[in-house]
């Protein structure tokens, strides 16, 4: 047939200017939501800048305490790599884990085999899981939380007695050691432990070394140092002994191998929690466009269509799909709608065989009224092919013209 090729043809696919339309209110919320993101990064990075830095004078830097304990004659050194930190280890050192959980497990094992019987102090500020487990084995973190940060000590260690209550809320820990001091429960669970490497006596002379878990890193900030008992404690922790040095864990540090340090390790924690939020954006900007979520509400057209050019277009659209099956049955399900009343069946039973073939049949007084021919037709497997579909709608306009017939 040429009929179709004479039809002018419409493009289904959107414009430039339709795809903008649609994605402009997607794109300004994904620029606001980043903008946004680069607010708070900026906000954030200039108050944690320095973060429990013995050289910062920031908020949340620690210089306040290490000028503190220079004027008690305890010198500090800053370090960044694993190798000086296991070589300072000794008993007139105290060495300060600053983040213990940016080591890598070799790390961690690598640095308490140094720690471990060097007569030194070991503090480590804040522990996972994980890294208390393999620097301090015993001790367990808890994963709940400490509700208060203010805590009262409870406990026989003379540091802590002396200081009073203090900021040592956070992580909390349990032990297995019994000679261990539990210090500032909350709930039952130490935020502070001092774990000795030894009895105390089974050392003749000189001060034991000792491994301190501290919950939260708030008693070494600049702006909570004069608070409470904070400061007491902190100078008592790290001024034990002549040295205290200040590891600081990077993750530029080459002493651990490549093969440990995968392309997540590289990136701040920061962009773990944007990249969730961005996920929970875009899951928010999917049902808010979905907004269909019940039935379809009808709506008038802004203007009238053809019928044909409808009949045309969804014709078009099964074909495009190959639907040869559903265009069929639309064609036999509207001519039993039409058929039943013209026969004296009622609609409702228009797509039953056994109730329209045979006053079908009735109607009709030539070879149209076989029952098998009609049933063929009318309630038939779909065509095969386009020519089969084609010639099945000529037989059924044919059918309608003859029940029509007066």
């Amino acid at each position: 047939m040429t009929t179709e090729a004479t039809l002018p043809t419409t493009s289904a696919s959107p414009t430039a200017r339709q795809v903008w339309t649609r994605a402009r209110g997607i794109a300004l919320a994904l620029v606001v939501l980043l903008a946004g993101a680069v607010a708070i990064a900026v906000v954030r990075s200039d108050a944690r800048h320095g973060e429990l830095d013995p050289r910062s004078a920031d908020p949340y830097g620690s210089r306040a305490v290490a000028e503190l304990l220079a004027d008690r004659g305890v010198s500090t050194r800053v370090v960044t790599t694993l190798d000086d930190a296991r070589a300072a280890a000794g008993p007139d050192t105290t060495l300060l884990v600053a983040v213990p959980d940016l080591l890598t497990e070799r790390q961690q094992t690598r640095l308490h085999s140094a720690t471990e019987g060097s007569g030194g102090r070991t503090l480590l500020v804040a522990p996972g899981g994980p890294a208390v487990e393999r620097l301090a084995p015993g001790v367990t973190a808890d994963p709940a939380l400490s509700l208060d940060s203010t805590l009262a000590p409870a406990c026989d260690l003379p540091a802590a007695r002396r200081a009073g209550t203090a900021d040592t809320g956070g992580i909390r820990y349990s032990t297995t050691h019994i000679e261990a001091d539990t210090c500032y429960p909350s709930r039952r669970l130490a935020t502070l432990l001092r774990i000795p490497d030894a009895p105390e006596e089974a050392v003749p002379e000189g001060t034991p070394g000792d491994t301190v878990v501290l919950g939260a890193p708030d008693i070494l900030f600049n702006n909570h140092l004069d608070e409470h008992g904070n400061a007491s404690l902190a100078l008592q922790l790290l001024g034990s002994r002549d040295h205290l040095v200040w590891y600081l864990p990077s993750v530029s540090d080459t002493t651990a191998p490549d093969d440990e340090r995968s392309f997540f390790d590289l990136l701040p924690s920061g962009w773990l929690w944007g990249t969730l939020q961005l996920f929970i954006a875009a899951a928010l900007a999917a049902l808010w466009r979905a907004r269909r979520l019940g039935p379809l509400v009808p709506e008038k057209l802004p203007v009238a269509i053809r019928a044909s050019e409808t009949a045309e277009g969804r014709a078009r659209l099964y074909r495009k799909a190959n639907a040869r099956d559903r265009a069929a049955t639309a064609l036999r399900s509207a001519t039993r709608t039409r058929l039943a009343p013209l026969v004296g069946t009622p609609v409702a039973q228009a797509h039953t065989p056994e109730a329209l073939l045979p006053a079908l049949s009735a109607h009709l007084h030539d070879a149209h009224g076989d029952g098998q021919s009609l049933h063929t037709l009318l309630f038939g497997p779909p065509p095969g092919d386009d020519a089969a579909l084609i010639a099945l709608a000529d037989q059924l306009d044919a059918l309608e013209r003859q029940v029509r017939r007066p």
